[in-house]
């Protein structure tokens, strides 16, 4: 099979100033790239659990996502890179492990366009990035976080409860103590989550102490906003 070039880049879902290849190149290279996975995601889940909520709509969504960027590739002469997701996903056993999979792709997806964003200068590419970012944390985010919530308040029968899930993971205390200040940024979120592995980790509790962070960092957010 045909291999993307600078491959690494891409999956870093990060420029690299160091790189050859022109920064307006690797943005609009890592953005499409990024809305294939979540596509092929998306569809692999579908095929495995039918044709659930909240995947059916943004499997949608994000077509429209990769439909929008490619018109600017070739707006600036930029080579639409392979879509080779298919062979590479393992959807999770679960579907309550595909929407927790669903909340920590957004979120690595939302910082991911902050360090796009960050390196564009043309104002049509700016303008997309921007609205782009708006699609995943106004609509994809929430939609994946309250399937997870849901999820945990009916496997616990009572409320959910933010404190008790986190005393489960009193190592993480002082990061939860940051992301309630407020001191906490999209990037150190998506740290955290990658050290929880969500529910790979085992356990109700973990999978919802990790929603709770994202629930906490959101409120936090908009209430600042």
């Amino acid at each position: 099979m045909e291999e993307n070039i600078n491959e690494q880049i891409l999956l870093s879902q990060r420029v690299d100033v160091n790189a050859q290849e022109e920064i307006t190149s690797q943005v609009l290279r890592i953005a499409v790239y990024d809305e294939f996975k979540a596509y092929e995601t998306y569809t692999k889940i579908m095929e495995k659990f039918g044709f659930v909520q909240p995947f059916i709509n943004i499997r949608e969504a994000e077509s429209r996502h990769y439909s929008v960027l490619i018109p600017l590739l070739e707006k600036y002469g930029v080579e639409v890179p392979i879509n080779d997701w298919a062979e590479k996903i393992e959807v999770p056993n679960t579907y309550i492990e595909c929407c927790e999979l669903g909340v920590a792709s957004e979120i690595k997806n939302i910082a991911m366009y902050d360090n796009l964003i960050s390196h564009t200068v043309e104002l049509d590419i700016k303008d997309v990035l921007f609205r782009l970012q708006a699609a995943s944390y106004n609509n994809h985010l929430p939609a994946f976080r309250n399937c997870v919530i849901n999820h945990y308040t009916a496997a616990n029968n009572e409320e959910f409860n933010q404190e008790d899930l986190m005393q489960k993971l009193g190592e993480y205390q002082g990061l939860f103590d940051d992301v309630m200040n407020g001191n906490i940024d999209q990037s150190k979120l998506t740290e955290i989550l990658s050290k929880l592995n969500i529910s790979m980790i085992s356990g109700v509790g973990f999978g919802g102490a990790a929603v709770a962070l994202l629930n906490t960092y959101m409120n936090n957010k908009n209430n600042k906003e």
